[in-house]
């Protein structure tokens, strides 16, 4: 399957809080797009990875995925091993994006950063030719992204750019909100955790009200980016 967008997630839910807005513009464009969860989250506090599963498989709906994986590698273990980045390398050859999406480059949770690096690290392997690689009985191709992105998560990270996503956050606090058991639920018998707070749903649409603020939309995401990006001319900004 060739993708536009191929979104990577240390965790499921990930790629929902840090670009769900962003993946549901590109959707509503017309752009297909895939998550990859490279972990089943099996050691978050609430819920365990059999619910995380079907809250993964509820947002992949809302947010209208072309496909959604999961790697299965060990929550909270994270390691750039070789035997990470060639299930990575596959996926990337599997679906041939032209951009991928990757975790916060440092964050609260370690995972969050092990993730990033690691995804980096096999978009550039899986440009390398010499590096054989089998899905399903066949031979891969080679193949690299143009651009490498990162979003933000829980550190207050300066981005380089922002994607305007004002029509879009309702659907991006619904895709958040799939994942019944890792957010706020008032009545949820279950210990609270810095994400399960009232707060920090909030701070969902002020972060992205305030990015919005400064760069004159009503909301939206930031990125970071691992090159220079060249504008071929100033169509698209906005103003």
């Amino acid at each position: 399957m060739k993708t536009d967008i191929l979104a990577f997630g240390a965790h499921p839910d990930d790629v929902e809080l840090g670009c769900g807005g962003t993946i549901a513009k590109l959707v509503s464009e017309g752009k297909k797009c895939v998550v990859v969860d490279l972990t089943r989250g099996e050691l978050g506090t609430r819920g365990t990875d059999e619910t995380r599963k079907a809250e993964a498989a509820n947002a992949a709906k809302i947010l209208g995925l072309s496909a959604r994986e999961n790697l299965g590698m060990k929550d909270g273990f994270l390691v750039n091993s070789e035997e990470y980045q060639m299930r990575i390398v596959k996926m990337i050859r599997k679906y041939r994006p032209e951009i991928v999406l990757a975790n916060a480059i440092d964050d609260r949770h370690p995972d969050h950063a092990k993730g990033a690096k690691l995804v980096s690290d096999a978009c550039f392997l899986s440009g390398l030719r010499k590096i054989e690689t089998v899905d399903e009985g066949e031979n891969q191709e080679a193949w690299r992204p143009k651009h490498v992105f990162h979003y933000i998560q829980w550190k207050d990270i300066k981005p380089e750019f922002v994607i305007d996503i004002s029509e879009y956050l309702d659907k991006k606090l619904a895709a958040c909100m799939a994942y019944k058991t890792q957010f706020y639920d008032p009545n949820s018998k279950e210990p609270e955790t810095p994400i399960t707070t009232k707060d920090f749903y909030e701070s969902l649409t002020y972060r992205a009200q305030d990015l919005g603020r400064l760069s004159g939309v009503t909301y939206a995401e930031g990125f970071t980016s691992e090159k220079l990006i060249s504008l071929k001319n100033f169509d698209g900004i906005v103003w």
